[in-house]
């Protein structure tokens, strides 16, 4: 009972943070870091140690199938490239740089442990960066980068995560006999999550009710990772396979009712699972930090500081040598072609930003829990305490240095909003009134309500033309779609009305599947779509219950 008093207190404490985090723009998992590192050195607090098998399942799942789920594949397509160099190149750069770091300071540290440090701090988290980066409207390219770093970076550095384990275990590393396990496993996973995903959009066609919807959608989250895991295969791989595949027909399967609430359950629950897994490591770093004499206090902090360093370095270098390497390979095709685009290479400033952008966060904190604590037979993982200390210092040094940071770095860059989204948006608006009006047409409806109902719909489509075109200010302006009206459809036009949003509706699903806009676009219209519906839902209920 103690130990749930202090868990609601502190969820309580976290969601004063994330408001003081908003107000002052830092990210919020900074501000929550720190609270965990005054609760190990709170007297009084009781120790709490997670099942090391729950850590990953528990806190990587269904934070990375609500990133997964709102990732775009026509965006990542385009830019494949730095994606694949963050996810593979700065993660496999950063794990070696660590681990040479730690196995020289430390030379009785196995050198699988070191490799498994260094896979625990290596992905970064794109959610602490993005949170910050959204508010000040960075170009979209950067957070489609970022944040498809972080659905990559994580299966990679996992994956070298598990060999050093295996590798711990077996008292030896592991060489290129792994290739062809990992080759099944990466192809296995991929195969399972969609085949899992087309399953799960199957039976949601049955469900029809909010409360059940997200229990099977949090249900189905944990299924599928432990599924794959008891198969051996990637549950990070897995995961967003299973969440992208569902992403592209989850929104002409759900309706708008079920949606919205749904979503508001996942933003909920994400925001806890990242509060909950910095209180479970202050918990842990209490009884730690009990045992600390002041030599390996010493010690300790000094390995955590190096380490943390050559975490945010490494990354750094990574960036930046790429980039430099990129534009130096294009620039005879620059010269050749002065008007090409460089489309591989980012901008200097953009280099700079995206380097810094290295926060390690939830991740880094599931992956340090659930290094093996030891019991019956079986000895602890070697150096867990050190690892744990060290790979938390590292998540509390680059969100407190970067994430505290980074909004005055954005503001010397002058990286502006591109407005590339905003132009989408507005081009899905244009699209979707244009066949709310087709729709019409062909449900032809006499009354003077339908009349109106029509033309409301021509002068919405005007005003959006206007503000595709430019003519109407800056910024895409209210939303210009709207056909709710102060009296309300009657019963006999409510029909009509319901056909011109199954209209847009199906013209927005077009546009996404052509790539004519990507899903950024597309969730913020759908979303403005979803709350007209609920609008149209609420006035009849509103004219039923009179009559």
């Amino acid at each position: 009972m103690h130990v749930f008093e202090i868990v609601i207190a502190l969820l309580l404490g976290g969601a004063g943070l994330a408001a003081l985090s908003r107000r002052i723009g830092t990210p919020y998992p900074a501000m929550v870091a720190l609270a965990g590192a005054v609760l190990a050195l709170v007297p009084g607090t009781p120790e709490l140690v997670l099942d090391p098998e729950l850590a990953l399942t528990l806190f990587v799942a269904p934070v990375l199938l609500d990133a997964a789920f709102d990732a775009s594949p026509r965006d990542l397509r385009a830019n494949w490239r730095p994606v694949a160099s963050l996810a593979l190149g700065a993660v496999v750069l950063t794990v070696i740089a660590v681990a040479v770091a730690v196995h020289w300071m430390v030379p009785s540290m196995p050198w699988a442990a070191a490799i498994a440090l260094g896979a625990i701090v290596a992905p970064p988290d794109a959610a602490a960066a993005t949170a910050v980066l959204k508010q000040l409207r960075p170009p979209h390219r950067l957070l489609v980068i970022l944040e498809g770093e972080s659905l990559f970076n994580d299966a990679s550095a996992l994956l070298i995560y598990r060999l050093a384990l295996g590798a711990t275990a077996a008292g030896g590393i592991v060489g290129w006999g792994a290739v062809p396990m990992l080759l099944v496993v990466t192809v296995g996973s991929l195969l399972l999550g969609y085949v899992l995903a087309r399953f799960t959009l199957f039976a949601n066609r049955f469900i029809d009710d909010v409360a059940t919807a997200a229990i099977v959608q949090f249900g189905s989250t944990f299924a599928v990772w432990i599924l794959a895991e008891r198969l051996h295969l990637s549950g990070i791989l897995t995961t967003v396979v299973y969440a992208m595949t569902a992403s592209r027909t989850a929104s002409s399967l759900v309706p708008a009712r079920i949606r919205i609430p749904t979503y508001a359950v996942w933003e909920v629950a994400v925001f806890v699972l990242n509060v909950l897994a910095f209180i479970l490591v202050g918990f842990q770093l209490k009884s730690i930090v009990e045992r600390f004499d002041r030599p390996t206090w010493l010690e300790y902090t000094w390995v955590a500081a190096v380490v943390t360093v050559t975490a945010i370095l490494a990354r750094i270098a990574w960036v930046m040598g790429v980039t430099a390497l990129r534009r130096w390979r294009q620039k005879p095709v620059s010269e050749a072609s002065p008007g090409a685009a460089n489309a591989d290479a980012l901008s200097p400033h953009a280099s700079m930003l995206v380097g810094w952008c290295g926060m390690r966060g939830i991740v880094t904190l599931a992956a340090a829990l659930a290094l093996p604590t030891g019991g019956e037979g079986v000895a602890p993982f070697p150096f867990r305490d050190l690892i744990l200390f060290t790979a938390f210092s590292v998540v509390l040094g680059t969100l407190v240095l970067q994430g505290m940071t980074l909004r005055p770095l954005m503001s010397r860059l002058e990286l502006g909003d591109d407005d590339e989204v905003e132009h989408e948006v507005r081009v899905a608006r244009v699209a979707m009134l244009r066949s709310a009006l087709a729709a019409m047409d062909t449900s032809p409806s006499g009354t003077e309500m339908a009349t109106l109902v029509r033309r409301r719909y021509e002068l919405q489509l005007r005003r959006a033309k206007q503000v595709l075109e430019g003519h109407a200010g800056e910024g895409s302006g209210p939303r210009p779609d709207s056909v709710t009206t102060p009296w309300g459809p009657p019963s006999a036009d409510a029909e009509l009305v319901r056909t011109a949003m199954s209209a847009e509706r199906q013209r927005l699903l077009e546009l996404r599947a052509n790539g004519t806009i990507g899903d950024a676009a597309f969730q913020q219209v759908e979303q403005e779509l979803d709350w007209s519906e609920l609008d149209l839902q609420q006035l009849l209920r509103a004219e039923a219950a009179d009559l």
